[in-house]
């Protein structure tokens, strides 16, 4: 078998291409106010209540961009949409320093969640059909992953330090961040315009009018592609409760203070990066195991279906355990998840039949993600303030291993409809 290494070897515009990217996610992705946007919004002046309805908005906000996002990148174009999210990224940092109000801190995160839209769903439609476009789809995962990876590394560096630039100027986060955010432009500017690669024209070139009508025609022709979100679902609120919304608190039960949350947090985004970096070699050690009982475990789908069996086991494991055993299955749930990401993801692409509609279909699978994650924080409040924090984590890791075992009978049953087989890499065959 040859290495998936060859191709990007022989082809040194994909490997140019693929390395922009990873200079543009990096330099994106790197939020760097991140930890201490809490404590500078209060130095700033404003209230608990304040700062938590900004939150709110910002979520809704997210949820409503999605879709008119993904829709402005299939319709005009995947390269502009990152482009554009750059800059409007770079000017929303600007306003915490130069308009350090509730107003100001409002269209900051309106904006952020404008410009983090425009790339969700962009950026990944845009990687895979440049690929697809030069017959190197296959690297698409790969790439997907070690840009993910990478982004995560950066984190983990720079904000072990983020309290101490604060403390020598307050806003200095928001201003490294909006420079961070012009570097991403300078690699977007760089990116090839052709988006399927190879001379193809691209849909936006062809003058293609898309809606909301089509996508939706893609899904009742393609349900394959409504299981796929189901079971991605599971793994981005399973991973963004433990890591993000309960984190703290977990922390707190075990009587660790604030002052260890930052290393911590670090440590457990370096398991999910290295997650990120390495899922080929994930599959591979799957697929020797899976030899042993008959089963293609290496499949993207069987793998997702092992990986988020890993993560809500380890949900459930937290609950029992002290500070030690917490931070320890806190890290093996950021690996599953930094695992499961660009496979989940490279499962998607390759199961969207319309390459037109590529972004809109990945935003829409975001707003799946972002709303059911609300419903949930929306019932934290009651867990943690009840003490029920165990109990919750039990009962999610049960449901989201039911609804896995029956994603699975469903996909089963799918394989005798007329959508055709699954194939080999675990999705249904095109058609």
């Amino acid at each position: 078998m040859k290495s998936t290494a060859q191709p990007m070897q022989q082809d040194p515009d994909a490997t140019r291409t693929i390395r922009l990217f990873y200079g543009f996610q990096f330099f994106f992705s790197l939020l760097l106010w991140t930890p201490v946007f809490y404590e500078y919004q209060r130095r700033m002046g404003l209230s608990d209540p304040e700062v938590f309805s900004i939150q709110s908005i910002y979520y809704l906000a997210f949820l409503f961009l999605e879709i008119p996002t993904g829709l402005l990148a299939d319709r005009w174009s995947k390269l502009g949409c990152l482009k554009l999210g750059a800059v409007i990224l770079a000017f929303s940092n600007l306003l915490p320093v130069f308009a350090p109000t509730y107003g100001g801190f409002l269209w900051h995160f309106v904006l952020v969640a404008l410009a983090r839209s425009l790339i969700s769903g962009a950026g990944s439609a845009y990687l895979y059909d440049y690929l697809d476009g030069r017959g190197l789809a296959r690297l698409y995962k790969k790439a997907e992953g070690r840009a993910r990876a990478y982004s995560l590394a950066g984190k983990v560096v720079f904000w072990a330090g983020i309290g101490v630039l604060m403390e020598w100027k307050l806003s200095l986060p928001y201003t490294l961040t909006a420079i961070a955010a012009a570097v991403s432009l300078g690699f977007a500017l760089f990116l090839p315009r052709s988006l399927d690669g190879g001379g193809r024209p691209s849909q936006t070139e062809s003058g293609l009018k898309t809606n909301l009508l089509p996508v939706f025609k893609v899904l009742k022709a393609r349900p394959v592609l409504i299981l796929i979100i189901l079971q991605g679902i599971a793994i981005f609120v399973l991973s963004r409760v433990c890591q993000v919304n309960l984190f703290q608190p977990l922390l707190t039960e075990r009587d660790l203070g604030p002052a260890s949350f930052g290393w911590i947090m670090s440590v457990i985004t370096l398991f999910e990066a290295m997650g990120s970096a390495y899922p080929g070699q994930f599959q591979r050690g799957l697929g020797i195991l899976g030899r042993r009982f008959s089963v293609r475990l290496e499949s993207d789908l069987n793998s997702i279906f092992v990986l988020t069996g890993v993560i809500a086991i380890s949900m459930s494991l937290i609950a029992f355990s002290g500070a030690v055993g917490a931070v320890f299955w806190l890290s093996v749930l950021s690996w599953a998840t930094g695992l499961a990401f660009p496979i989940q993801r490279q499962l998607m692409n390759d199961a969207i039949p319309d390459t037109r509609f590529r972004a809109t279909l990945l935003s829409l699978e975001s707003i799946f993600d972002r709303a059911v994650t609300a419903w949930v924080v929306s019932l934290l409040g009651t867990v943690v303030a009840t003490g029920r924090i165990g109990t919750f984590l039990h009962l999610s890791a049960v449901f989201s291993l039911l609804g896995m075992a029956g994603l699975a009978i469903a996909f089963i049953s799918m394989q005798r409809t007329r959508e055709g087989t699954i194939n080999p890499s675990g999705i249904a065959a095109r058609r």
